[in-house]
């Protein structure tokens, strides 16, 4: 993932850029308060016109440029006046111009600041040749401090600020970003130990950044997690359950042969152990295969299926078991569709949906099967007229090892079902079962249709 596509990247750019702008807005600021602050009445305007007029007394206007060059330098603009001509230039605001023959007509001392930040003096001083000249100096600041000086003063005042703030900044990312990786990492510590229950929660982090993502993400793992082990342990206390009464059976069933005093007693005993031996056998292959399917096994090989073709050939297998029970399996004509999935598994969820339709109906009884498909999906639906499920046991047929009410009708180990939907899960596809009017069971399967077809 780009980091320009990151909101915690964004939000740490906009925080750190703001904290900047306040700390330069912020720093400009109070080094001008402080450098007026602490040097308020350090310029002495009566001095510096008398050192003005001793400079240009020792050595004319090039003495007194030299010692306004020097001025300029320490951040004053400054001159002397002599009948209202200044003697060298200086560099005066336009406004300050045409208010300055005023000030030096009234020949008086005054200080003045016309604007914030701007002092402007006219100083009365007689020099040793008795003629009185007039001193006129400008400075942005009340202070006789250097521009280097200030901008050390500005540029110390800024880090302090930059310091200062990036550190509430840094404490700020800190605390949004230890807290939810904190409460991950508990949650993580809990799991290891073996407590399944163990949530983040969905307040940590802000409602979109990616810590709240992880948090959800995290959650939404371990309560797959905790309902995968929850299954897996109902799966393996039915299954004990189930394998207990066979096994008891066999051993019994052995253990009368063995007391038998006859060979064709044994015979009659021992061929009921191999019923319940292939049993065993049938229910642990059905039990691995739906392990197999819990897995994701599916999910690895994916390719093009003609459903129909694949289940006309299921019921043509079918045939063989239906005609031994005088029961009709009815394919409607249906036109050619494709789905992309794993034809192998397929073909063992239509055998299994077959295989249960023709239990569960009476001798001479008819399935049917339909396809039809829609825009994105194919719906499958095969119906019998058996004797239906009861309602209350409809949403738990799909359940490992479940065998309702009606299971005495048929042989079967709860398994048939259980494995047909986590084929069709595996497939992106849903099933569900209803009962028909007028009896029978109807179970409709949903698959999607593969790319080609939906274009």
């Amino acid at each position: 993932m780009s980091p320009f596509k990151s909101s915690l990247y964004w939000r740490l750019l906009i925080s750190f850029c703001a904290v900047n702008l306040l700390a330069l807005a912020l720093g400009g600021f109070l080094t001008t308060r402080f450098a007026a602050y602490t040097t308020a009445v350090e310029i002495n305007w009566a001095n510096l016109a008398q050192g003005a007029d001793q400079a240009y007394e020792a050595g004319g206007t090039a003495a007194l440029a030299e010692w306004a060059l020097q001025q300029r330098h320490e951040g004053i603009e400054a001159s002397l006046y002599e009948q209202g001509q200044a003697l060298v230039p200086i560099r005066l605001p336009s406004s300050v111009q045409g208010s300055l023959q005023t000030w030096l007509d009234a020949k008086r001392d005054v200080v003045l600041q016309p604007w914030p930040n701007l002092y402007l003096a006219v100083q009365q001083v007689t020099g040793a040749d008795g003629k009185t000249r007039q001193l006129v100096a400008l400075s942005r600041v009340h202070t006789r401090l250097r521009p280097q000086t200030r901008q050390t003063i500005f540029l110390a005042i800024q880090g302090v600020l930059s310091l200062i703030f990036i550190g509430m900044v840094g404490w700020w990312v800190a605390r949004n970003v230890a807290g939810p990786v904190e409460a991950i990492r508990h949650a993580t510590q809990r799991m290891a130990a073996g407590e399944l229950s163990a949530r983040v929660g969905r307040d940590q982090g802000h409602a979109h950044d990616e810590l709240a993502q992880l948090a959800r993400d995290f959650d939404t793992m371990a309560e797959r997690i905790e309902a995968l082990v929850a299954h897996d342990r109902s799966v393996l206390q039915d299954l004990s359950h189930e394998l207990r009464s066979p096994l008891a059976r066999l051993h019994l069933i052995l253990d009368l042969a063995r007391r038998s005093k006859h060979a064709d007693e044994a015979a009659g005993y021992f061929q009921q152990a191999e019923q319940e031996i292939d049993r065993l056998d049938s229910m642990t292959g059905e039990m691995l295969a739906l392990s197999r399917l819990e897995g994701g096994i599916p999910g690895v090989s994916r390719e093009p299926v003609e459903l129909v073709g694949l289940l006309s050939e299921c019921v043509r297998r079918a045939g063989l078991e239906a005609h031994a029970r005088e029961i009709t399996l009815a394919l409607h004509p249906a036109a050619a569709v494709m789905v992309s999935g794993n034809e192998l598994l397929l073909e063992r969820a239509f055998d299994n949906l077959l295989s249960n339709a023709i239990k569960f109906s009476p001798v001479g009884g008819r399935v049917e099967l339909s396809v039809q498909a829609g825009k994105d999906k194919v719906a499958l639906s095969i119906r019998d007229h058996g004797p239906g499920v009861p309602s209350a046991e409809l949403e738990s047929l799909f359940r490992p090892l479940f065998r309702g009410s009606n299971a005495a009708r048929a042989d079967g180990h709860g398994l048939g079902l259980a494995i047909v939907q986590r084929v069709v899960r595996a497939h992106g596809g849903d099933i569900r079962a209803s009962n028909a009017d007028g009896g029978g069971l109807i179970v409709q399967l949903d698959l999607p249709l593969a790319p080609a077809e939906r274009a």
